[in-house]
């Protein structure tokens, strides 16, 4: 049996007339950038996020980059953040020219700690960033009392957590802005590139709509430098299409996590759903100190299997100037060795997981005693 990471076909089977059709439809009106498409999409998401604005742009990094600049985050200010994520979140601070400051994370959710902010908040400090990652939310609560005690902007990156809750609250909605990423593998993705700024703030909403269209609020009246950033319209027909079955299919990969939290062996770490929090795995994954021979082993049965992410950000080379005080991140450090992602998607069927589960207990029980230790500890 072969068992891809991603498989993508089936869901387009799924709604290939549908898009087929959108597509067809938008190419004879060849309005092809900020169309009506692109214009029902932004208020439909923004609508089903919680939030009053919803902007689209070209890609997740671009929503992080013209969020901070939105939020006047710029040269010399500092911005708090993980190292545990993908290197956009820590490129777009970057490349506003400002300095990523690195919290540790919590050893459960993997996301931000809140406890390790306030001991790096400076003179500097102009925002927050957490990352919601896996499609789990990160603890909201204490660090949006943070950022209000310090008067400090909130930049949730939601990229990997469309339609995830945080005490009943979609992820996206809780901070003074939210950047998502619609990346062809994400939980709703499109059919190449596209991403999206949402917020309740007319001003970050005004601000961001002039900086993904070279800084104009009118045509050839530019009031900021801006960017080429538009959401284009063939990717708005895709994303239209999909956003209707987000929840069931959000709901399809949390019944397979459940499958997987019963049929994996208990010697590993499995992800964990905190009370305050609806997880939508974009990833289902898990911890043990034998990943790459756990990886190895599966590759050979057939189980393809994803690393998110075995390299810290604070730890690669682009990132050296970048290290202080905060080049240390101990838990980081010690998840990123052992994290290995399942093949998690809402067409996956019961009988795949089952597969994975026996050849993921077939490896465990072959391992010494030694191996199987508690990984946390």
């Amino acid at each position: 049996m072969f068992i891809p990471f991603v498989d993508l076909k089936k869901q387009y089977q799924t709604i290939r007339a549908e898009v087929l059709a959108g597509i067809g439809e938008a190419l004879d009106g060849m309005q092809l950038f900020l169309g009506q498409n692109v214009q029902a999409f932004e208020a439909e998401f923004a609508r089903y996020c919680g939030a009053e604005f919803a902007i689209g742009v070209g890609s997740g990094t671009e929503a992080l980059h013209l969020s901070l600049r939105a939020c006047e985050v710029g040269q010399g200010d500092e911005v708090i953040t993980v190292s545990n994520t993908f290197f956009a979140t820590v490129e777009a601070i970057a490349l506003v020219g400002a300095r990523p400051v690195f919290v540790d994370i919590d050893p459960e959710t993997y996301n931000m700690a809140p406890s390790q902010i306030e001991s790096k908040i400076t003179s500097k400090t102009r925002a927050i960033l957490p990352v919601h990652l896996y499609g789990h939310p990160a603890d909201m609560g204490p660090i949006l009392e943070l950022a209000r005690a310090y008067n400090l902007k909130v930049i949730e990156d939601a990229c990997q957590a469309h339609g995830a809750e945080y005490q009943g609250c979609r992820t996206g909605s809780l901070g003074d802005v939210g950047c998502f990423s619609f990346y062809f593998t994400k939980n709703l993705g499109a059919y190449g590139e596209a991403g999206m700024i949402v917020t309740s703030d007319p001003d970050i909403a005004r601000k961001s709509k002039m900086l993904r269209d070279h800084g104009q609020d009118a045509k050839y009246r530019h009031h900021l430098l801006g960017v080429n950033g538009r959401l284009d319209e063939i990717q708005a027909v895709v994303l239209r299409v999909k956003l209707p079955h987000l929840d069931e299919w959000n709901e399809r990969r949390r019944s397979l996590a459940q499958a997987y939290e019963a049929g994996l062996p208990s010697s590993l770490v499995k992800p964990q759903e905190m009370p305050w929090a609806k997880h939508v795995y974009h990833l289902y994954v898990i911890r043990t100190p034998d990943r790459d021979q756990l990886r190895a082993c599966l590759e050979a049965k057939g189980v393809a299997t994803g690393m998110h992410y075995p390299i810290p950000i604070h730890l690669q080379e682009a990132c050296r100037g970048y290290r202080g005080s905060d080049a240390f991140l101990p838990i980081t450090e010690k998840v990123t060795g052992e994290i290995l992602s399942l093949p998690m998607y809402p067409e996956l069927t019961a009988e795949e997981v089952s597969y994975v589960c026996d050849c993921v207990r077939e490896f465990t029980e072959s391992r010494p005693e030694t191996s199987k230790l508690e990984v946390r500890r």
